[in-house]
């Protein structure tokens, strides 16, 4: 099998897994114990939060520990509403479930949601920019990779428009950290969610960055031990953070800017990908084709009729040749219905299921580009059969 889908989840990267074993087996007591043991797993956890904070430009302080991008979006967005009066949240009509899932509980408590339209390519529409960050809104949250097309949105314009105008601006960086770590202490943005297991690291495991000015505001989702600064109770997995950590100390540090060029060798890759399967007229490029998650590859398609082909049906064809791929977002891929991104971005209501997505890490070199051309050809002429 050749895995291609590593924006769904990623092997751990080398040594991770050693680390864990190895923090096991010298830190497994409980970090909140006074005795030698808990003092031992105590240091072994904010040694990963110092370590993770230096690869990120931040202040340990800043990083705090969740069960993963899911819970940390959550934290963000309920634990800032919690403790203001209603008012407007703005996320981009291409969101992760997690954000839209957490914007719609939000509405039950007075808030409004308003979703920013993207055109074709899956862009928000900067045009919207003032009419959106005009009162009522009080919170942006705006994914920064988007993980089913690939599309990387203008975050850092966003994020100083919400500044000048003292909104609170969120992002879900979930896609972004395995491609390079942005310097936090020169992010734009309040509140940044992520999980570990994009990145090579542990599942179980992920972060919400956060300035201390948001500290005292934000309310914790569920109250017991007051771990994590009294903002995340409950017994922190000294195993998954020191694994987490492991993981971002192999990731290599990038300017914001510059994120869809960030990871150049993976990105050339994607490239001479791409342009091997588009020989084929029957596939077409999904989102933005250059201002992308550099590891991404979103397709569509069609038979030699234009017809577009069922991209789960494909997904198992090319399953059974050997390769491993999603058809749209790994967190919905099992259901057969339009995808909501596809369709937010505009596209004929018969393609909206005939999108997969080929998504790269670094076990993947340039010699198995050959076998994976083959085997997508093999796999779709057996779709079409089936």
């Amino acid at each position: 099998m050749i895995y291609l889908d590593a924006c769904a989840t990623a092997p751990l990267r080398p040594g991770v897994l050693q680390r864990m074993i190895e923090t096991q087996d010298q830190a497994w007591a409980n970090p909140s114990s006074l005795h030698g043991f808990g003092l031992k797993a105590s240091e072994a956890l904010e040694r990963a939060r110092f370590q993770i904070a230096e690869k990120l430009s931040a202040d340990h302080s800043d990083v705090v520990f969740t069960s993963g991008a899911t819970e940390s979006i959550h934290l963000a967005l309920h634990g800032l509403a919690a403790t203001r009066s209603p008012g407007r949240l703005v996320i981009s009509s291409v969101e992760h479930p997690a954000v839209t899932g957490a914007a719609r509980l939000l509405t039950k408590s007075g808030w409004e949601v308003t979703e920013w339209p993207v055109d074709q390519l899956g862009r928000i529409k900067l045009e919207y920019l003032e009419e959106l960050l005009a009162p009522p809104t009080q919170m942006v949250s705006l994914v920064w990779g988007q993980g089913e097309v690939g599309t990387i949105q203008p975050l850092l314009k966003v994020a100083e428009a919400c500044r000048t105008r003292g909104i609170t601006i969120h992002t879900d960086a979930t896609q972004v950290l395995s491609q390079g770590l942005p310097s936090w202490k020169h992010l734009p943005v309040d509140l940044l969610s992520a999980s570990a297991h994009k990145s090579g690291g542990p599942r179980g495991i992920g972060l919400l960055m956060m300035r201390q000015s948001y500290r005292s505001e934000l309310m914790p989702l569920f109250s017991g031990g007051g771990q994590e600064g009294g903002l995340r109770s409950g017994t922190e997995s000294v195993v998954l953070a020191a694994g987490m950590a492991a993981a971002l100390d192999q990731i290599e540090c990038c300017a914001s800017a510059d994120l869809a060029r960030s990871g150049h060798g993976v990105a050339d890759l994607r490239d001479a990908l791409r342009d091997r399967l588009l020989t084929d007229e029957r596939l077409m490029v999904c989102g933005d084709p250059e201002n992308r998650l550099p590891h991404h590859l979103s397709l569509l398609v069609c038979d030699h009729n234009g017809q577009p082909v069922s991209g789960r049906r494909l997904v198992r064809s090319l399953d059974a040749c050997g390769l491993a791929v999603s058809s749209g977002s790994a967190c919905s891929s099992g259901k057969d219905s339009d995808s909501p991104v596809l369709v937010a971005m505009g596209l004929p209501q018969t393609k909206c299921r005939s999108s997969v997505r080929l998504s790269l890490g670094p076990w993947i070199e340039r010699q198995h580009l050959d076998e994976i051309v083959h085997r997508f050809q093999a796999g779709l002429e057996q779709s079409l059969c089936s």
